[in-house]
């Protein structure tokens, strides 16, 4: 799903204009971002919690010229899904599964 599709199912849900939903989402993702900016976190009591979350370097390796490498600190933004999110999703887990899994490659 992409912003579009969200904005859709957005005003369907709630009855507004998609004008509306796009403004209402705009105006989330603002407020995330804000929060986030300045070293908070935003929680949704039963979806989950948009974080920030502190990555220390590391060493590791180009995968095409297996040389070594240094990855550098960096602090990443995170969702941590919500005790209701994750039981919905478990509860549809082998319904899921087949989506997920990765694709075999092969080798030609």
């Amino acid at each position: 799903m992409n912003k579009a599709d969200l904005i859709d199912v957005i005003a369907e849900e709630a009855g507004i204009t998609k004008t509306q939903a796009n403004a209402a989402l705009d105006s989330f993702t603002n407020a995330v971002t804000k929060t986030l900016k300045n070293g908070g976190k935003v929680t949704l009591v039963g979806f989950g919690t948009f974080l920030l979350s502190y990555r220390e370097g590391r060493r590791g390796h180009n995968p095409q010229t297996k040389a070594q490498i240094n990855i550098k600190e960096k602090v990443v933004a995170r969702f941590k899904g919500g005790k209701e999110l994750l039981a919905t999703l478990k509860g549809s887990m082998k319904d899921l599964k087949p989506l997920l899994q990765k694709k075999k490659r092969t080798k030609q």
